[in-house]
C-alpha cells in the first residue's frame, strides 16, 4: 500500500512528504480549488522531487491535450481525473487514475478502464463507508475525510492499493502542518 499526500502548492511540503514516506504527490490544476496550482509554481521545484515519487496531476474536465501538455512539461507520471471524463477523454502517455465521488450506496464499475479507482467521499473532506470498497477487484485508491485519526480504520475497512489525503492534514489552504503529514503517513503505513 502506498500513501499520496495532494493538494502539494510548495516545495517544502513536497519535500517533508517524501521524508516522511510518501510514494505519490498530487498537484492540483483546477482553478477552483484553494489548493490550485499552475505548471509554473510546480516547475521551480519539481526536478528536486526523487524520480521514484510518483507526481500525479489532478484535473477536473481538462482537455486531454492540456493534461499532456502539462504532464509532458512537468514530468508526472499520472493523471487523475475528478471530472465526468469518459474513457475517451483519458489523455495519452499518462497512467490514468479516476475518482468516483461515493455518495449512497454504490461504487463504481471494477472494468472501467484505468490504473486505478479512487473512491472520494461525497464531498472535499467527508468520508464514505469504508467498507464499500472491501471487496473491489482492482487497485482502489481510498480518499475523503481521512486523517491521522482514521486512516488505520479506513484501511483495514477497504484494503486499498492506495491512501489519499489533501485537506485534513493541513495548517491552512494549500500549507501541510507536516506533524501532522508525518503522523498519517506512518498509521497509513502501519496499518
Amino acid at each position: 500500500m502506498f500513501v499520496k499526500i495532494c493538494g502539494i502548492t510548495n516545495r517544502e511540503d513536497a519535500l517533508a512528504a517524501v521524508d516522511a514516506g510518501a510514494r505519490a504527490l498530487g498537484f492540483i490544476f483546477y482553478e477552483k480549488s484553494p489548493r490550485a496550482v499552475t505548471a509554473a509554481q510546480i516547475g521551480s521545484f519539481v526536478a528536486d522531487i526523487p524520480k521514484d515519487i510518483w507526481k500525479v496531476g489532478v484535473f477536473v474536465n481538462e482537455s486531454p491535450a492540456r493534461i499532456e501538455e502539462i504532464g509532458a512539461q512537468l514530468g508526472l507520471d499520472v493523471a487523475q481525473l475528478h471530472g465526468t471524463e469518459t474513457p475517451a477523454q483519458h489523455p495519452a502517455g499518462l497512467r490514468v487514475w479516476k475518482a468516483f465521488r461515493v455518495n449512497g450506496g454504490g461504487i463504481p464499475d471494477s472494468n472501467y478502464p484505468a490504473e486505478a479507482i479512487l473512491l472520494d467521499g461525497p464531498s472535499s473532506g467527508n468520508a464514505f463507508d469504508w467498507s464499500l470498497g472491501a471487496n473491489f477487484p482492482g487497485n482502489l485508491i481510498v480518499a475523503g475525510g481521512l486523517d491521522e485519526t482514521n486512516v488505520r480504520q479506513a484501511v483495514e475497512r477497504a484494503h486499498p492499493w492506495g491512501v489519499d489525503v489533501s485537506s485534513r492534514i493541513e495548517a491552512a489552504p494549500g500549507r501541510k502542518d507536516h506533524v501532522r503529514m508525518k503522523k498519517f503517513i506512518q498509521a497509513a503505513l502501519e496499518s
